[in-house]
């Protein structure tokens, strides 16, 4: 399922949240995953990539969606507080209302192998967002993403716009900015998706820093070289 279909379908499905006889408690590897959700939206609150409740993380574990909740600090999240949908959008698992972006996660996991998804509204990304239709190749860890990272159009947030421009973005690509909005990245782990939000903020301060020389411009790497580059990443690392 792609573009608008995809979002409609998430959005309307959000709507039928379940009722508390449906839900359930969550197993041990839904209550495993809940923490390491936790921990890792607290992050994104340490290192700067969002403020108060902005931003939101979620998980896949089997056919269930764990999220972060709507409005509700991170700090203050607990085991209890475990929040979780199906791939319906039908809440599953507590009685916290899920992310306000829920539509944008399930069209982004009904349509790739994400298996996490961090949403950010990083400072510098989300300047360059205002600034161009796709951030360029100013670094090879472009090819971490998949290539130039594209700026889904603005649409507003909890939309079925918005999540059809975000799936357009993310075409071939494990990361897109959302335009006047911010980031959003996904992964096969928690991990993967956080470390590519943090890497996608650093490219755009990057940029914007070399952007400001008067009189310079940065010099861009070509498609052969990120296509090289984007080879030799896939086997970086411990194995």
């Amino acid at each position: 399922m792609r573009g608008a279909e995809a979002g409609t379908r998430a959005a309307a499905s959000w709507q039928d949240r379940g009722t508390a006889e449906q839900r359930r408690d969550a197993d041990g590897d839904e209550a495993r995953a809940w923490d390491e959700l936790v921990a890792t939206a607290r992050r994104t609150v340490a290192d700067g990539l969002v403020v108060g409740t902005s931003g939101n993380v979620s998980v896949r574990v089997g056919d269930t969606v764990l999220v972060t909740p709507s409005g509700v600090p991170y700090d203050r999240l607990t085991p209890a507080d475990v929040t979780g949908v199906d791939l319906s959008g039908r809440q599953v698992l507590g009685s916290l209302v899920p992310t306000s972006e829920l539509p944008m996660h399930l069209a982004v996991y009904r349509t790739t192998g994400a298996r996490a998804i961090v949403h950010t509204h990083a400072v510098h990304a989300t300047a360059v967002s205002t600034l161009v239709t796709e951030l360029p190749a100013i670094h090879y860890v472009t090819g971490v993403l998949g290539g130039p990272v594209r700026v889904a159009p603005y649409a507003p947030y909890g939309t079925p716009e918005l999540a059809a421009h975000v799936l357009r973005a993310l075409e071939d690509r494990s990361g897109c900015l959302l335009r006047n909005h911010g980031t959003l990245t996904h992964g096969d782990t928690l991990d993967r998706a956080y470390d590519r939000t943090a890497q996608l903020e650093w490219m755009c301060r990057v940029w914007l820093t070399a952007s400001s020389v008067p009189g310079l411009s940065p010099s861009l790497l070509t498609h052969a070289e990120l296509a090289e580059a984007g080879e030799r990443l896939r086997g970086y690392g411990q194995r």
